[in-house]
C-alpha cells in the first residue's frame, strides 16, 4: 500500500536528529499547508535513541577557525539566547580551549571579521591555570601555546531540546512515523518518490530528504542494489564513524566546586589526533567526557561491497562499550583534571555514531543521481550546535536560493581534501578495539 502525501508540496524527512527535525520545523513554519513527515526508527520521546543528536548534553559554540561555521554558530547562538522555545536548554558557561596551534587567534580574528563583540581572549597558560578556581590546574599543557577563553559559549541539554523542538513541530502539523526505512523508491524515470519501510509499507512524497547520519551509506547501498541506480552510493563522500562518551556522578561537595565550570577542550594537532572535551555537570551532577579515538566499522554490506556502518543491533549496540574505549574516557579525565578526578567512578559509557566527510563539512545538497532526492547530513560530531538554523539552509538548498559559497561547500559532488589533513577523521577500526573473546569452555 502506498501512502501519498498532500499535493500542496510534500516532504518525507528520513531521520529525526537535528538535521531532520530542524528541517521539518522550518518547513512547517514556512509552508503551514505542506505535508511534512518525519520518519525515524525510534520514537522521538524514546528513553534511548541511536541518533547522534540524542544525548544528555552537547557543546554550543562559535569558536571555529573556519569562518563559515563561526558565522553559523553565532547565528544559532543568537536563537538559543533569545527565542523562548530554545532558551531554556542553553547554558552559557563559557569554554576553556587548550590550544596547541594558532586556533585561539584564528577564532578571535573570525569574530573581528564578522563584527561580533564577545568576552573572549587568548590567555597565557600560567594565567589560565588560575582561572575558574584552578579547576584545570592539573590539566595536560604539554605543547600548549595559549588557552582560548570565550565566556559566551556553553552547552545545551541536547536530548531535552531535541524532544521539545520535535514536539513543537508536531503541534504545527508535522507527522511523525516510527519505522525503519529499508530502501528508497524510484519511478520508471529514476525519480525518487518515497521510501519503503522494513515492514513493506511505502510512503510517497515529492521531496525525500535524507537526514540519516551514520545510516546514510548503508541505506544508499541497499537502495542502489534494489533500484539498479549504482550512482546512488555514497562512495568516498561519507564515512560512518563512532566515538565513546562517559560520565561520572559528582558528590555534593565536588558538584559545588564544578557546577560553574566552563566546557573544557583539549585541542590537538593532526599529528596527535582529535580534540577531547569535557562538559559541565548537569542538574543530576553528571559530568561528561568524549574520548580521542574516533573509529570506523568496516563490513561487507552486500556481496563485494564494503562500507563503514554502525553495528547491526537495533540500538547500534551503543551501550556495549569495550574496555579499550572506557580507558579512552579515563584518559580524557586525566588530561583535564589529573589528581582531582583520580578517584571518580566513570560510568554511563555510550558509543555515539555520526556521518563524516573528509573536510568535516556538512552535505546539504540535491543528490545528483535522482531527482526528488536530497541529502542533509554529515554532522561529523560537530553539527548539533547548529540545530536552530540547519533547517533554514536546507530550505534554501531545496529552493535553489543557497549562496554559491555554501552550495559549493556542502555539495554532494565536490572536490574533497585528503582525510590525513583532518584530525577528527575516523582512523581506527572498531574490530581492533573490541574486548578479546575468551576460548570456548566446551
Amino acid at each position: 500500500m502506498v501512502k501519498m502525501a498532500s499535493d500542496k508540496g510534500s516532504y518525507i524527512i528520513v531521520g529525526a536528529g537535528v538535521f531532520g527535525v530542524s528541517t521539518a520545523y522550518h518547513l512547517i513554519q514556512k509552508y503551514p499547508d505542506a505535508s511534512v513527515t518525519l520518519i525515524d526508527r525510534d520514537a522521538f520521546d524514546a528513553e534511548s535513541r541511536v541518533a547522534a543528536s540524542w544525548d544528555w548534553n552537547k557543546v554550543v559554540r562559535a569558536d571555529y577557525d573556519d569562518i563559515v561555521y563561526c558565522q553559523l554558530g553565532l547565528e544559532a547562538q543568537d536563537v538559543f539566547k533569545s527565542d523562548p522555545l530554545w532558551k531554556p536548554y542553553f547554558h552559557e558557561t563559557g569554554i576553556y580551549w587548550i590550544c596547541r596551534s594558532e586556533y585561539a587567534q584564528d577564532v578571535i580574528d573570525n569574530y573581528k571579521k564578522l563584527g561580533r563583540n564577545a568576552d573572549l581572549s587568548a590567555v597565557p597558560v600560567d594565567e589560565a591555570r588560575k582561572m575558574y578556581g584552578g579547576l584545570f590546574d592539573d590539566a595536560d599543557y604539554t605543547g600548549v601555546k595559549e588557552v582560548l577563553v570565550n565566556r559566551t559559549s556553553g552547552w545545551a541539554a541536547a536530548g531535552d531540546c531535541l524532544r521539545a523542538i520535535t514536539r513543537k513541530a508536531l503541534e504545527l502539523g508535522v507527522k511523525y512515523v516510527t519505522a525503519e526505512v529499508a530502501t528508497l523508491q524510484f519511478d520508471d524515470r529514476g525519480r525518487c518518490y518515497g521510501v519503503k519501510t522494513a515492514t513493506g509499507e511505502t510512503l510517497a512524497a515529492s521531496h525525500v530528504i535524507l537526514c540519516t547520519g551514520a545510516f546514510t551509506p548503508k541505506l544508499l547501498e541497499f537502495s542502489a542494489e534494489s533500484s539498479g541506480l549504482t550512482d546512488l552510493r555514497a562512495g568516498q563522500r561519507i564515512l560512518a564513524g563512532g566515538i565513546a562518551t562517559g560520565m561520572t556522578r559528582l558528590d555534593d561537595q565536588t558538584y559545588k566546586r564544578f557546577a560553574a565550570m566552563p566546557v573544557g577542550v583539549q585541542g590537538y594537532t593532526v599529528k596527535t589526533g582529535p580534540f577531547i572535551g569535557s562538559l559541565p555537570p548537569t542538574a543530576e551532577r553528571e559530568l561528561k567526557w568524549w574520548g580521542q579515538t574516533i573509529f570506523k566499522n568496516t563490513h561487507e554490506v552486500l556481496p563485494g561491497r564494503h562500507i563503514s556502518m554502525p553495528p547491526p543491533e537495533p540500538d547500534y549496540a551503543q551501550w556495549a562499550v569495550p574496555k579499550r574505549l572506557k580507558e579512552d574516557i579515563r584518559y580524557a579525565n586525566d588530561v583535564f583534571y589529573g589528581s582531582k578526578g583520580a578517584n571518580w567512578k566513570l560510568e554511563k559509557h555510550r558509543i555515539c555514531w555520526d556521518a563524516f566527510t573528509t573536510s568535516s563539512d556538512f552535505i546539504i545538497s540535491p543528490h545528483s543521481a535522482a531527482d526528488g532526492l536530497y541529502v542533509a547530513t554529515c554532522g561529523s560530531f560537530h553539527g548539533w550546535k547548529f540545530f536552530p538554523v540547519l533547517g533554514k539552509y536546507v530550505i534554501q538548498m531545496l529552493e535553489g536560493s543557497m549562496s554559491p559559497k555554501l552550495a559549493e561547500k556542502w555539495a554532494w559532488n565536490r572536490e574533497r581534501p585528503d582525510p590525513s589533513l583532518n584530525a577528527d577523521w575516523p582512523r581506527a577500526e572498531m574490530k581492533d578495539l573490541l574486548d578479546p573473546v575468551g576460548p570456548s569452555k566446551l
